[in-house]
């Protein structure tokens, strides 16, 4: 089979979605397929020999961490060139919706996938109001109404895009790293590069994009309520200046990003990782923090309730409540009741191999190649009783 991944984002950039095409694209070309990908450039050439095509790139406005690219006739030249099997648009936004396009212009299997939450994150932005939302949903329904396969990555999510009459909608399995994320690499080096050299305080971390929708301010009461806790946020982002002012005078370090070997350690060093977002369509680093044998205390949503069995795999609080976060937290004092959490958590994760989840994908991707044909089948016997 032969596939082009159109998408926003791609390798440097690391986040959950990247993480997931990375470890899809590894598994398609270990069994025979062949893959390209469409993204913004940032000086990617190719991926464990899938060819990444770059398209020109530039800053916006609203988010200036980061570089997009607009919709271009490239993803139509690299079309016609490859002749692919199927495009998968990959949160078709700006770059992606070219994809879209193309796919329906040349008849070309489609599958949308639907990552980011962008309704959600309106009002992180100042941009919350009926007809932004509106405008906004108008756009989403627009963009994955001729998908053969529609995929979001939760079963809150298929309700939400259910209830705004996107159709052929399926979940694609989570997935994560069992042996990249692992308890073994904890080390105390690391825990006390964490906590500042106060290796006997109580670790929390977060990884990811420090962003407002992460909500990551919402720890600094938790901070100031308990002074035997270290809060290591390992990540950037166009938020990292003002969370630096705000987390000033609590014991917080900020890390910057980790890779590789180091962000393996730093998982499992800590006693649990937070999760303060609530605008995630699933939040992958939830696995990863699970698979390294950390509890998650997470701020309630329904993609991280599917993730999350509370007081059984993690602690759920409600992230408007500061007494509910302290009370979540409250159980880091429990030796018992966390080594239970941490031992289900490493169990739970280790039903999600990215091998499964990459099986999935690429029956997905055959099951819209199905349906493409059978659309244009009917199309063409249509077609034909109209001309007798």
């Amino acid at each position: 089979m032969k596939v082009l991944i159109v998408t926003e984002t791609f390798l440097p950039s690391t986040d959950g979605i990247v993480t997931r095409l990375c470890k899809a694209i590894e598994y398609m070309l270990s069994v025979g397929h062949t893959v390209k990908v469409i993204a913004p450039d940032l000086g990617i050439t190719s991926y464990k020999g899938a060819e990444v095509i770059g398209v020109k790139s530039l800053k916006l406005p609203l988010y200036r961490f980061r570089k997009w690219s607009f919709p271009s006739k490239i993803v139509g030249e690299v079309i016609d060139d490859f002749m692919p099997d199927i495009i998968h648009a990959v949160n078709p936004t700006l770059l992606a919706t070219s994809g879209v396009y193309y796919a329906k212009q040349r008849n070309i299997s489609l599958v949308c996938s639907y990552h980011t939450h962008l309704p959600k994150y309106l009002s992180h932005y100042h941009l919350d109001n009926r007809l932004t939302r509106k405008g906004l949903w108008n756009f989403i329904r627009y963009q994955h109404r001729d998908a053969n396969v529609n995929l979001c990555t939760s079963e809150a999510m298929y309700e939400v895009l259910s209830s705004q009459s996107i159709n052929n909608l399926s979940v694609l399995r989570r997935g994560v790293d069992l042996e990249e994320r692992h308890p073994r690499y904890k080390s105390e080096t690391m825990r006390n590069t964490l906590t500042q050299n106060k290796p006997d305080k109580k670790l929390l971390v977060f990884i990811g994009r420090l962003a407002p929708e992460k909500e990551i301010h919402k720890l600094k009461p938790l901070m100031e309520a308990r002074d035997d806790i270290a809060l290591a946020i390992i990540g950037d982002g166009p938020a990292k200046d003002s969370l630096c002012t705000i987390f000033e005078g609590t014991h917080t370090l900020f890390t910057g990003f980790m890779h590789g070997e180091q962000l393996s350690k730093a998982f499992a060093s800590a006693d649990a990782f937070i999760f303060p977002s609530v605008s995630e369509t699933l939040g992958l680093v939830i696995l990863e923090g699970m698979a390294s044998g950390l509890p998650v205390i997470a701020a309630a949503s329904g993609p991280t309730c599917e993730q999350i069995d509370h007081l059984k795999t993690g602690i759920i609080y409600d992230g408007d409540d500061l007494d509910s976060l302290i009370e979540a937290v409250s159980y880091l004092d429990d030796d018992n009741v966390m080594k239970c959490l941490k031992q289900n958590a490493r169990n739970e994760a280790m039903q999600y191999g990215w091998e499964n989840a990459s099986l999935e994908l690429i029956q997905y991707y055959e099951r819209a190649i199905e349906n493409q044909y059978f659309s244009n089948l009917i199309y063409k016997i249509k077609r034909d009783l109209c001309h007798r």
